[in-house]
């Protein structure tokens, strides 16, 4: 009985040698994604199955190999300093038209030493522009992608693009589900449109519910140029992504929510302090990209997490410029209209932290 009770304790210290040893052993890494609207990546080439004769040499845009090639290195100088001067672990990019430019972008621009891989949608689109996701393949190890096609609300209307849906495994070997979406413009009149906008999330939600209900553990994040704000119908109602609650306790691991819904200019620098979006229209500024994540990924202690104090809109002075006629500042575009600025998006970049454990 004695020779019992020693064994006992020995096992029970064992247990507990192990369970420090095995916490000691534990890793916390910290990353960030990034949500880009880029303005019109196109290449100089003709496709012969889509309207991109603006952006060709002859075209009145002027659009040259010489101008495409400066916008991809100032496109990735502002995600290696959205990084925080790190790569950024995941990069939603909007307004890409094909492999060739996102080739291109990781592999003949001075992004090519972060070792980035590409996964993009190839919609139909007339313009040919699409979504894609760039990833760094030791952090995230893609494992199922798929494009989310979305049919017009109404027949005979322009179709729009594609969602990309990409499935990884993350360093614990977790599952992490990323949706990028590029809603519908507002051309033609917000109210006019957002019946498509709606339709596109309404699809969007559906896909994410279904990924939801599979999931043990639903890991999810929406990102992209959604056309509308956190307080639109899409975002409110379609994709029912409200304000994180100011309680964990209160948090639904399967509901959505909006990392950037309650933001505030909380700047200290003074070309920030008036900076309230990540777009800018007729002197008012919007945001338009957002980062959606899941509920489970905002409650401490889970082996991912975030919160809303770790997402924010990269104002890097290099992106901003001048507004003439409304005052303050505005994104440096590309092009205003058919005027090349040599800039490099009417978008600002929108990002999120992240904590790891593994």
């Amino acid at each position: 009985m004695r020779l019992y009770a020693v064994f006992s304790l020995l096992l029970l210290a064992a247990l507990c040698l192990a369970t420090r040893t095995q916490g000691a052993e534990r890793d916390t890494l910290t990353f960030r994604i990034v949500s880009y609207n880029v303005e019109n990546l196109f290449d100089c080439q003709h496709d012969s199955l889509k309207d991109d004769y603006e952006f060709l040499p002859q075209a009145a845009r002027r659009w040259t190999y010489s101008k495409y090639r400066r916008k991809l290195d100032a496109l990735a100088r502002t995600l290696i300093a959205t990084g925080g001067w790190t790569p950024p672990a995941l990069v939603a990019l909007c307004e890409v038209e094909n492999d060739t430019v996102m080739r291109d972008l990781t592999r003949r621009s001075i992004l090519r030493e972060a070792g980035y891989r590409y996964l993009m949608t190839h919609s139909p689109d007339w313009r040919g522009i699409d979504v894609a996701l760039l990833y760094q393949p030791h952090l995230f190890k893609p494992i199922h992608c798929r494009s989310i096609r979305i049919d017009p609300p109404t027949p005979g209307q322009r179709p729009t693009r594609d969602v990309l849906h990409v499935s990884g495994l993350l360093l614990n070997l977790d599952t992490l589900d990323v949706f990028i979406a590029h809603l519908p413009s507002r051309s033609g009149g917000a109210r006019q449109t957002e019946p498509y906008r709606l339709a596109v999330a309404r699809r969007l939600k559906a896909a994410v519910d279904s990924i939801c209900r599979r999931r043990m553990r639903p890991q999810v994040i929406l990102m992209g140029d959604f056309n509308d704000t956190p307080a639109d119908r899409s975002i409110r109602h379609a994709l029912q992504a409200a304000a994180p609650p100011r309680s964990s306790e209160a948090l639904q691991p399967r509901a959505l929510y909006h990392l950037l819904a309650r933001r505030t200019a909380r700047h200290t620098k003074p070309w920030q302090h008036h900076i309230r979006g990540s777009y800018k229209y007729r002197g008012r500024w919007q945001l338009l990209d957002h980062i959606i994540v899941s509920g489970l990924l905002l409650r401490p202690g889970t082996p991912l997490y975030t919160d809303e104090s770790m997402a924010g809109i990269a104002t890097h002075p290099f992106l901003l410029t001048d507004d003439p006629k409304h005052g303050g500042l505005q994104p440096w575009r590309t092009y205003q209209g058919p005027r090349y600025l040599g800039g490099y998006s009417d978008h600002l970049p929108v990002y999120a932290d992240f904590r790891l454990l593994y």
